[in-house]
């Protein structure tokens, strides 16, 4: 980590400000390149910009020397005219310095990271605050940001290393008359079970990816139900092809949606039914089914009981306006996608269902990653909690502790860190 990386970190221009950022020991060494005499550390000021005789811009510059930083290491930024000539010109005068080079997509974060800076699980909110897009998603996102969830996992570890300190000092001292190892024994014990009992509420609360992915919706049904023109209807766009012929859709058909500060998937699938006309609609059928093993949410749109095992969340009634079809059929949703009749009650049932799947507005909900390697610690915990041996004991909580130092990122995450930073755009 020697290099020193420079970026474009504000949008691509043009723009009205474009903001190049470098970091790394010859950072202040290429700005002075550039701008001449330094400005003081965290004072932006006016600078010209040259390479050699060439003028490139008047530009305000900023210098913060590390390790008190973004990055741990020495940072400054020049904030362009958000012209691309400009930011061409700057970026090239850039390259050409030796020991400079562009930055890999979140090179800045991941030095952050490798410096201290901030934990995985900041890293991991970044993440998904930059792809937030709805409100929800921005506060859970921005919780984890700022330190949420390390918190969280520091004051467990926390406590699971006063667990373990006193099995050591029962180990180191237990033939001595002042240390009383029954006693002492049933206290880490009854910490263990308290701790475990704490991780597994946590995790039996919603995980953070549906807030990031949204509600699994899934419209399912038999052929020519209706469900193409209702996934339509809830879209309020042209997703799926609407057509009179049975078995039109053949394949499954998502359409993302944004309601009410909250994130759906909407799912049209093919008619469900036991005699596929050919290999195309039996391979349709299929993946319907998997979409309905998949889902959060099913609206059965089908007057006949659904054939789909395990729950159906919403039963629907459509094309409600069709003579013949006026009457509601007791627990059914009546709507009407022509006339939209009924959707907005839908909207309505689809939204009060998928409040219960979210993690509360105040909650700092934990990733897949995250929860895994939770229930890890939570499963040794409950192994202490049992143990007898205090060396088995001792050898449970250091368990315990791996876990959560794999959460944090210190320990053991290598194998993740280009497939968490290929999310992150250039810049950051």
């Amino acid at each position: 980590m020697n290099e020193t990386i420079f970026a474009l970190s504000s949008g691509q221009p043009p723009a009205a400000i474009g903001v190049i950022r470098i970091s790394g020991p010859d950072a202040l060494a290429a700005v002075e390149a550039l701008a001449g005499k330094l400005p003081l550390p965290r004072r932006a000021s006016l600078r010209t910009l040259r390479a050699g005789t060439t003028h490139l811009d008047r530009a305000l510059v900023l210098i913060f020397p590390g390790p008190a930083t973004a990055t741990g290491e020495d940072l400054a930024e020049l904030h362009l005219h958000g012209g691309r000539a400009v930011v061409r010109g700057v970026e090239a005068a850039l390259a050409e310095m030796p020991g400079l080079r562009n930055a890999e997509a979140g090179e800045f974060t991941r030095r952050a990271l490798a410096n201290g800076r901030i934990d995985l699980t900041e890293a991991e909110g970044l993440a998904d605050l930059l792809a937030a897009e709805t409100e929800a998603q921005r506060r859970a996102a921005l919780r984890a940001a700022e330190g949420g969830v390390r918190q969280r996992i520091e004051g467990w570890a926390t406590r699971t290393l006063q667990l373990s300190a006193a099995v050591e000092a029962l180990l180191d001292h237990a033939d001595e008359d002042d240390v009383e190892e029954s006693g002492m024994l049933d206290r880490v014990r009854d910490g263990s079970r308290a701790l475990a009992e704490e991780i597994e509420a946590v995790l039996a609360e919603p995980g953070v990816e549906r807030l990031r992915d949204g509600i699994r919706v899934v419209l399912a049904g038999p052929p020519n139900a209706g469900k193409s023109t209702l996934l339509n209807a809830l879209a309020e766009r042209e997703a799926a092809i609407v057509s009179p012929l049975a078995g039109t859709t053949r394949d499954r058909i998502e359409a993302p949606v944004m309601r009410d500060g909250m994130a759906f998937l909407l799912t049209d699938t093919a008619g469900l039914h036991d005699a596929p006309s050919d290999m195309v609609e039996e391979i349709g059928i299929a993946r319907a089914q998997e979409a309905l093993d998949h889902a959060d949410l099913i609206l059965w749109l089908d007057d006949a009981p659904p054939p789909i095992p395990g729950p159906v969340h919403i039963l629907v009634h459509p094309r409600a306006d069709e003579i013949g079809r006026e009457a509601i059929p007791a627990g059914r949703l009546g709507v009407s996608a022509r006339t939209g009749a009924g959707i907005a009650a839908l909207w309505q049932d689809i939204a009060a269902r998928a409040q219960l799947l979210l993690p509360a507005g105040d909650a700092i909900p934990l990733n897949r990653r995250q929860r895994d390697l939770a229930a890890l610690a939570s499963v040794a915990l409950r192994s202490a909690e049992a143990g007898v041996d205090p060396l088995l004991v001792a050898e449970d909580l250091r368990h315990a502790l791996r876990a959560f130092d794999r959460i944090t990122g210190a320990a053991d995450v290598e194998a993740m860190l280009d497939t968490l930073f290929g999310r992150f755009c250039i810049g950051k």
